[in-house]
């Protein structure tokens, strides 16, 4: 009589490898989910998806947080979210955090705050370089959208959201995370940098840098007396 062969446990965790890799991330991509999310959208049963949540909790990778929204409450206890702890954050291109934040640590050493804010200017210019070239590929985008594009094809999994008052750009995912929480110069010289190519004054809401589950931008609509910036094509009518 032949009996099935078992793989022993550590041949086990080794097949599970990928598919937690893969509940990573997507909280990583769509931000804190629950476990019903992560199950609907790897298509995976609720149960295998708790299963690897429970073990990417014990390696302090994923942390369970209560839900923020009143409107994620209905009857009955509301059903947990689970977000990237920093930890877990580390697993995805943040290898060289430790050489940058020397780097910045000596810039500001020699060369004080205003070398600093100067070279996370000029880090932040990939946002107007890039944002023409998509513009023009994807004419179909709208300027957030465009912008989301150019921000994801950097590492930091963007989308937009529509709002009564505007739209929300959502950055699952910060690259410089950790060398942000330190040097916040990173941050504010995206913020300026994505106000200036939407021509209009944008608030960072919230930053991974501290601590939050997502980056978050406002963008809120120009009132409609406020003409749009032109276009380079209108630019070019006029001027002829």
């Amino acid at each position: 009589m032949e009996f099935p062969v078992v793989a022993p446990p550590a041949a086990q965790a080794g097949h599970d490898q990928p598919t937690r890799q893969r509940v990573a991330r997507s909280i990583l991509d769509h931000g804190p989910s629950t476990a019903a999310a992560l199950a609907e959208r790897l298509d995976l049963t609720p149960a295998a998806v708790r299963r690897h949540l429970d073990q990417l909790v014990e390696e302090g990778a994923v942390e369970a947080r209560e839900p923020r929204s009143l409107a994620a409450r209905g009857r009955g206890r509301p059903a947990k979210v689970f977000a990237l702890t920093e930890s877990g954050r580390d697993g995805f291109d943040q290898q060289y955090d430790d050489l940058a934040v020397q780097a910045l640590r000596f810039l500001s050493e020699t060369g004080g705050t205003a070398a600093v804010r100067e070279f996370a200017v000029r880090r932040a210019s990939f946002i107007a370089e890039r944002f023409e070239h998509v513009r023009a590929d994807q004419p179909g985008l709208t300027p957030a959208e465009v912008l989301a594009r150019v921000l994801t094809d950097e590492g930091y999994a963007a989308a937009v959201r529509d709002l009564p008052v505007g739209e929300q750009l959502c950055q699952q995912h910060c690259p410089v995370s950790h060398v942000a929480h330190e040097f916040p110069q990173l941050c504010e010289a995206e913020t300026e940098a994505i106000g200036k190519v939407l021509g209009r004054h944008v608030q960072r809401l919230a930053t991974i840098a501290h601590g939050d589950g997502v980056c978050t931008t406002s963008i809120p609509d120009l009132p409609a007396s406020v003409e749009k910036p032109m276009t380079t094509e209108k630019k070019e009518h006029v001027s002829r």
